[in-house]
C-alpha cells in the first residue's frame, strides 16, 4: 500500500511512520504537522459506513457541547478529517483509512494503574458518559451485535460445551461449573434495558485507561479515543469494564491465582472520579448496580475467554498453551474476590453519594 498516495486523498502529504501498539486497526503519525492515520481493521468492523458514522455524529456532538461549555473541541474530543470528496474515510483496493488530528502535549498510560492515574481516568470515562447523556444512544448503530449481551454469551458458552470441538470440556468441569452456576446473573443489565429500568445510553465499551490522552503534564483527562466500538449500552458496561483490568492486582492471563485479587482502593478512587462527572445524570437504578458491574463484566469476560478455549481457540490471540484457560481461570478468580467484597463495595458506593 502507497501510504503517501493514501494521504493525498486528504489533502496531506508529510512523513509517515508507523505509531502506537494497539491491537486492532494499523495507525501511522503523519508528520511535522501531525496527524494520525489509521487502516480499518474490516475482518473485525465490517460495516465502515456505520463505525465511521458512529464516530462523525458523537464527536460532533461533542464538539458542540465542549464549545458551549468553553472548552477546547480539537483537545477535548476526536477531530476526524474529511477526504477531498467530503467523506469520513478513504476505500481503496487496500483497505480503509480514515484520519485525525494529533492531539498534542498528552500522553497514553499502559500499567501504571496508581490511585491517581485510575482517579483521572474515572474523571474521564465519566465526563465522557455526562456530555453523551442527553445524545439519542438508539440512533447509533451497533458496530458489533450483542458486544455485551451476557445472556447471549451464556448461550455460546451452552453450544460450545455441547459441541466441545477440541475436546477439552471433560478437563475444565470445574470451569464450566462455576460458569454456568451464575449464569442467573446474566441478564441483570441486558433486561434492564430492555425493560426501560437502565436508560440506553452510547458507551464506549473498551473502557481501558490507555484509551484516554492525559495532559502531560498534569495528567488530568483530555480526551476519550479508540471509538471504533462506541454503540448504543449500558453506562455500567463503561464503569464494570475499565475495573475489570484497572482494579485486577494482576495481569489478565497471570497464572499465579494467589496474586490475583480485587483492589477495592481502586474501585474507591475510580468511582469517586467518575461520580464526580455524572452525579447529575446517572440514576438511581444505574447507581445500585455500580458495585456488581466489575463483577457481570469481568464474568462476561471470562466465559467468553471460555467459549473460546472450548471452541479451540479460535477468536482471541494467544501466545502459548492453554493461554486462554489461563485468562478464564483468573478471570473467575476476579469475580470471586469482587464477589465476596460485595458489601464493602456497596458501602464505597454510599460514601459518595
Amino acid at each position: 500500500m502507497d501510504l503517501k498516495k493514501i494521504l493525498s486523498n486528504f489533502g496531506l502529504s508529510t512523513d509517515i511512520s508507523p505509531y502506537g501498539n494497539g491491537h486492532i486497526n494499523d495507525t501511522y503519525c503523519v508528520s511535522p504537522t501531525r496527524y494520525i492515520l489509521q487502516r480499518i481493521n474490516t475482518s473485525i468492523f465490517t460495516n465502515p459506513d456505520g463505525l465511521m458514522g458512529n464516530i462523525e455524529n458523537v464527536t460532533s456532538f461533542l464538539r458542540e457541547k465542549i464549545i458551549k461549555e468553553g472548552g477546547n473541541p480539537d483537545r477535548e474530543t476526536l477531530t476526524v478529517i474529511k477526504t477531498n470528496d467530503g467523506k469520513n474515510y478513504y476505500q481503496d483496493e487496500t483497505g480503509c483509512y480514515r484520519v485525525y488530528t494529533f492531539i498534542e502535549n498528552t500522553v497514553t498510560i499502559e500499567d501504571e494503574k496508581t490511585e491517581e492515574v485510575l482517579y483521572q481516568a474515572g474523571r474521564g470515562f465519566g465526563k465522557f458518559q455526562k456530555m453523551l447523556a442527553d445524545f439519542p444512544a438508539e440512533k447509533l448503530f451497533e458496530t458489533i451485535k450483542d458486544f455485551h449481551n451476557t445472556k447471549k454469551r451464556v448461550e455460546a458458552l451452552e453450544l460450545a460445551i455441547k459441541e466441545d470441538k477440541a475436546g477439552r470440556a471433560a478437563s475444565v468441569k470445574e470451569e464450566i461449573e462455576f460458569a454456568l452456576e451464575n449464569a442467573k446473573y446474566a441478564g441483570i443489565i441486558v433486561d434492564g434495558i430492555e425493560d426501560g429500568s437502565i436508560p440506553l445510553r452510547v458507551t464506549h465499551n473498551d473502557t481501558k485507561i490507555n484509551n484516554i490522552l492525559f495532559d502531560d503534564k498534569t495528567l488530568e483527562p483530555a480526551c476519550v479515543i479508540d471509538l471504533d466500538t462506541v454503540m448504543p449500552g449500558s453506562l455500567l458496561y463503561d464503569f464494570g469494564d475499565a475495573l475489570r483490568m484497572g482494579a485486577s492486582s494482576a495481569k489478565e492471563d497471570e497464572v499465579n491465582l494467589d496474586i490475583t485479587w480485587f483492589k477495592t482502593e481502586i474501585f474507591e478512587v475510580f468511582l469517586k472520579g467518575f461520580l464526580s462527572e455524572t452525579k447529575e445524570s446517572i440514576t438511581e437504578k444505574e447507581v445500585s448496580l455500580l458495585h456488581f458491574a466489575p463483577w457481570i463484566m469481568t464474568y462476561e469476560c471470562g466465559i467468553r475467554f471460555l467459549t473460546d478455549y472450548l471452541n479451540g481457540d479460535v477468536y482471541f490471540k494467544i501466545h502459548r498453551e492453554h493461554h486462554n484457560l489461563d485468562r478464564t481461570r483468573n478471570h473467575f478468580k476476579l469475580c470471586k474476590d469482587i464477589k465476596a467484597k460485595e458489601n464493602e463495595l456497596k458501602e464505597i458506593v454510599k460514601k459518595y453519594l
